[in-house]
């Protein structure tokens, strides 16, 4: 995975980032960005470095909602920059992702790549100190 990230670091119009997490903008949008307290609506496809997929919303065919908060590193720092109606392709080290971590048979340590289509933003999630 280092390897792949130090040579993408290189293909035109990767931006990386301090945290080292790596975006390449597919489709520009105009809409605002979420905050760390927003519900996002979005599609996504992940793949390993060799391509093989581990999970898609195109294949379910629905949209994914999940807070900003409950996502791993790569994507909280990412949706946080995309404005609505973007796509953006995420290159995400272990470190940003699960780490040493198995899940959903993704081996310990592997670098991710998604491509993320933010198409809307939820209402902020409700906290006990701003309900009245």
């Amino acid at each position: 995975g280092g390897a792949f990230l130090a040579e993408n670091v290189k293909k035109e119009g990767v931006v990386t980032l301090a945290s080292g997490l790596q975006y390449k903008i597919l489709k520009q949008g105009d809409g605002r960005k979420p905050t760390v307290d927003d519900v996002v609506v979005c599609n996504y496809r992940g793949t390993l470095l060799d391509g093989t997929e581990f999970d898609s919303t195109y294949k379910r065919n629905k949209p994914a909602t999940v807070p900003i908060r409950g996502l791993i590193k790569g994507w909280f720092e990412a949706l946080q920059l995309m404005p609505v109606g973007s796509r953006w392709q995420l290159f995400i080290s272990p470190q940003l992702a699960y780490g040493e971590r198995v899940v959903n048979g993704i081996a310990p340590n592997a670098t991710l790549v998604f491509e993320v289509e933010l198409i809307s933003i939820q209402n902020k999630l409700h906290t006990a100190s701003a309900s009245k």
